[in-house]
């Protein structure tokens, strides 16, 4: 494996930090006494980021550079980390470190996905980027016991922060270093061509699947450790998060694995709906199920979330390769349905039970499925 694509892996492992914001739902609720539906507004800060910027960084990209925005991305998310590290008194605060760290995050999407295509094998694409997304697992794996175990030593919560900004820096240096050739776009992009991508069906579908599973992706990442806690009565700063967002990522750094070694031998579309499929099952366990069962369906549900994005995200791309830096923009800020989806989880919870708010991503993931059927992948 060469220099350039160990840098690369180095920013996605970076880009994994983002997904600790999950942690800070149930958190949240024991310090600051919200509510569930308030405690939405936490994944809304982070996705209006990716609304507000994704945009921007895709234009930026193909004007500056692909290694350009990746390298601004790196240093806004030292900054956003830093902050709250030093102001972090209510709960508005956390909201505003969670929008900036968003906004790193999104120049981190938009730039390093298309230039991982452009150091591999295009007919590797999807392979290497499932990987990818592992090294990003290791992030978001790292995060919360990363946060337990900061707590255990009896340290607060937000000891996490200056770490992540501390690697954060180290990544920024050594991408620094390394040369990385980029594919020069067909041209400078603007705001209404990448808007106008949407009217081809071939991609309008695949955006659309990548805003509903963002969304249900968030929604677990932000609910899972409430379940365990409110359902099963698990420690929210322990076991609840251990169990919960813990076990989700490190199940889905194990999927990512298997799917970079099933993308070798299978096609994209029918990877893809065998992912889903599995999705549906470990979230229909999540609503119906006991404890044990709840915790194995935790399972399920990482296996499975874990290489949907790559494979729509792969599907979008090799359509038009030349145009990547834009797909990725328009693929990144559909990542709004982060806010979305887990805004109607936290009413569907404060108007029944938090096992029923899983009902909101697995109709999410039915429609992904669909998506997967051969027809839809040609359209």
């Amino acid at each position: 494996m060469n220099v350039r694509i160990v840098s690369l892996l180095l920013a996605f492992l970076v880009m994994g930090f983002g997904d600790l914001r999950g942690s800070f739902l149930g958190i949240s609720r024991e310090v600051f006494g919200i509510t569930a539906a308030q405690g939405s507004l936490i994944p809304v800060a982070g996705a209006l980021s990716f609304a507000i910027f994704a945009l921007p960084a895709g234009l930026l990209a193909t004007r500056k550079g692909k290694k350009y925005v990746l390298q601004l991305g790196l240093l806004l998310t030292v900054a956003a980390h830093l902050l709250p590290w030093f102001v972090l008194t209510r709960y508005v605060h956390l909201l505003a470190a969670i929008f900036l760290i968003g906004m790193g995050m999104t120049f981190l999407l938009v730039s390093g996905n298309p230039l991982l295509r452009d150091v591999t094998d295009p007919a590797r694409f999807a392979r290497d980027l499932t990987f990818a997304q592992f090294i990003k697992a290791l992030g978001s794996i790292a995060g919360p016991y990363l946060l337990a175990f900061i707590v255990g030593l009896g340290f607060s919560w937000k000891g996490v922060f200056p770490i992540f900004a501390m690697v954060a820096l180290m990544v920024w240096a050594a991408v620094n270093l390394v040369h990385i050739p980029e594919t020069p776009p067909e041209r400078p992009a603007s705001l209404g061509g990448i808007l106008g991508l949407l009217k081809l069906r071939v991609l309008r579908w695949k955006v659309l699947g990548i805003f509903l599973f963002t969304g249900s992706e968030m929604g677990m990442n932000n609910f899972l450790a409430s379940h365990l806690w409110l359902s099963f009565g698990m420690d929210i700063q322990g076991d609840a998060i251990r169990y919960g967002q813990g076990l989700f990522w490190v199940s889905q750094g194990a999927g990512r694995l298997l799917g970079a070694l099933a993308l070798t031998w299978m096609s994209t579309p029918r990877f893809l709906f065998l992912c889903a499929l599995v999705g549906l099952t470990g979230l229909a366990g999540l609503v119906l199920g006991n404890r044990d069962v709840a915790v194995a369906s935790v399972v399920l549900c990482g296996l499975s979330f874990s290489n949907i994005w790559p494979c729509l995200f792969s599907l979008s791309v090799e359509s038009m390769p030349l145009r990547s830096a834009e797909i990725a923009g328009l693929a990144v800020m559909a990542n709004v349905g982060g806010a979305l989806l887990p805004f109607l989880m936290g009413k569907v919870t404060d108007l029944s039970a938090v096992r029923f708010a899983f009902l909101v991503p697995l109709a999410a993931f039915a429609y992904v499925a669909a998506l997967a059927l051969p027809a839809r992948v040609r359209s």
